[in-house]
């Protein structure tokens, strides 16, 4: 006799992640992150209200700014291997303190001591340096793999917000405050960043025996050496690198000096400048949006082409479009750098061995904030030598070639092993 076969039973639908917005721990170092992005951008913001309240001149005003920056990138490798050797939260927390120690010295310097200013901004730049990396590891503690790629997003989106608030938010206060009390404000704003940020996960090492004694460490130098032997590993990183390296050094050190002269010359009025600058932004902010549900198939392509985006910039200056062309290039620049940037961050997490993921980071962001210096600096006299169509039609086809090139890297393709991309 047939029998009526027993219905199979359901499968077990697994429940969709949390939002990692609703994960305290992440929210107290995305609270963190913002704190001092907002702190970092006001800073430059507010030694301007300093120049135009004759406090600093012009050449100070130079001179500080970029002990700040010689400050970061001394201090951005060193914080790699802090942050590996140590607690990265440890790290955080001391890096944080150092650039919030800085402020207070900054305002007693205004108006007195010029050779003060220049050693808290380098002070300033070096805790902001050394958080970096930090910050960067302590993220891959703190989410779990399947929310990083969200949780990247949100990082990128507070430091885009952070270029709009911070100076937005500086003149709306300095209509209240002298520039001194405006300075202690930023070291606020660093305290937070060291006190808020939760411990993070377990930093040590798979395998290693919590009972024995410590090994004895290598020095500093072996052990950046060993991050860059980690970074070799990884074509699509190198290729990454490399990309990056040439959109910076060319195409945004050529916009940041073309941008406002075109903007005079051309169209007449400082409103192409400010649009486009803040379109930029907008659209980063929109493709840190987009990035964090879209999951493309080929993910490290979709990042390079991303990127490539950026090329779009120099080549709408380069042409005698209307303003409109103008900020919507800047736009859909912004939407692409983020396209890149959060898979990358996300990538080189789940890539990169743990205990050496903070040294691997300190070199993306030595290129991401060492070369911009370097390609402003030889930008200006191209200008001048080849004249500005020429440069800019270069500086473009740069931003196009070099990402594409970087996509054909072995790796490239899913930044890194086709069975560790996301699943769509």
């Amino acid at each position: 006799m047939a029998t009526t076969p027993t219905p199979a039973a359901a499968k077990a639908v697994a429940p969709p992640p949390r939002s990692v917005l609703r994960d305290p721990a992440f929210l107290r170092l995305w609270a963190g992150t913002t704190a001092s992005g907002l702190a970092t951008w006001a800073l430059p913001f507010v030694l301007g209200l300093a120049v135009l309240h004759r406090d600093l001149g012009g050449a100070g005003l130079g001179l500080v700014l970029a002990a700040r920056t010689a400050g970061f990138l001394a201090a951005v490798a060193v914080g790699g291997v802090l942050a590996d050797r140590h607690s990265r939260r440890a790290v955080v927390l001391w890096s944080a303190l150092a650039a919030a120690a800085a402020a207070p010295l900054l305002a007693a310097g205004l108006g007195r001591s010029l050779v003060l200013m220049t050693a808290a901004a380098a002070l300033a730049g070096a805790g902001q340096g050394a958080c970096r990396p930090a910050f960067q590891a302590l993220t891959a503690e703190t989410v779990e793999p399947g929310r990083r790629q969200q949780a990247n997003a949100a990082m990128t989106m507070a430091v885009r917000g952070s270029t709009l608030a911070g100076p937005a938010l500086t003149a709306l206060l300095a209509a209240f405050l002298d520039v001194g009390a405006l300075l202690l404000g930023i070291g606020a704003l660093w305290l937070v960043a060291a006190l808020i940020p939760g411990p993070g996960g377990a930093t040590t090492v798979a395998g290693e025996d919590l009972a024995a004694p410590p090994a004895p460490r290598a020095g500093f130098r072996t052990e950046f050496l060993e991050g860059m032997r980690e970074a070799r590993r990884h074509p699509w990183f190198l290729a990454g690198l490399a990309a990056l390296a040439a959109v910076i050094t060319l195409g945004y050190s050529a916009t940041s000096v073309a941008l406002p002269l075109i903007s005079r010359d051309r169209y007449g009025t400082e409103w192409v400048l400010a649009a486009a600058v803040t379109a930029y932004t907008v659209g980063a902010l929109g493709g840190a949006l987009l990035i964090a549900r879209w999951r493309p198939r080929s993910p490290g392509r979709a990042a390079f082409a991303g990127l490539a985006a950026y090329g779009l910039a120099p080549l709408s200056l380069m042409l005698p479009v209307h303003p409109v062309v103008v900020v919507a290039a800047y736009a859909v620049a912004g939407i692409g750098i983020e396209l890149f940037n959060v898979p990358w961050f996300t990538a080189t997490q789940r890539e990169v061995a743990p205990d050496k993921l903070a040294r691997v980071s300190s070199l993306d962001f030595l290129v991401s904030y060492g070369l911009a210096p370097v390609g402003l600096a030889l930008i200006a006299p191209a200008l001048d030598a080849f004249g500005v169509t020429a440069v800019l039609g270069a500086c473009a086809a740069a931003c196009f070639l070099v990402p594409a090139a970087a996509s054909l890297v072995p790796t490239a393709r899913h930044f890194g092993r086709p069975s560790a991309a996301p699943a769509r």
